[in-house]
């Protein structure tokens, strides 16, 4: 017996509104919504982690202790998409095999976007 991973839960002041800036970043849909409370973005046809928001009524306050790290073939390309759908730049770091590019969405949850090689 053991665990796999379920779902990534994201807690925010407004639920629907964040998933709006996900479902476009990441090409999927809402599955469920509980009454704007907490919503269930579920990739097409399994494929990848299923995420969630939930609403809290405490808003962030410090830098996140997880975070998403996302690859791509081109860091540049998709740093410019993510910024024009409301996400935030807000550093960038680079090491002999690897290269990313901290953001924050709309509510200022930090994630980084990568490329290898």
């Amino acid at each position: 017996m053991g665990i796999e991973l379920g779902m990534i839960t994201i807690d925010c002041a407004d639920p629907r509104a964040l998933a709006a800036f996900w479902t476009k970043a990441l090409g999927v849909e809402v599955d469920q919504d509980y009454e704007g409370e907490f919503l269930i973005l579920r990739p097409k046809a399994g494929a990848g982690p299923v995420f969630a928001f939930q609403r809290v009524p405490e808003p962030r306050t410090t830098k996140n202790r997880v975070h998403m790290d996302f690859q791509t073939e081109d860091r540049q390309k998709e740093v410019e998409r993510l910024t024009a759908l409301g996400a935030k730049k807000l550093d960038e770091h680079e090491m002999p095999g690897i290269a990313w590019t901290v953001l924050a969405d709309p509510a200022g949850n930090e994630f980084c976007v990568a490329v290898h090689g």
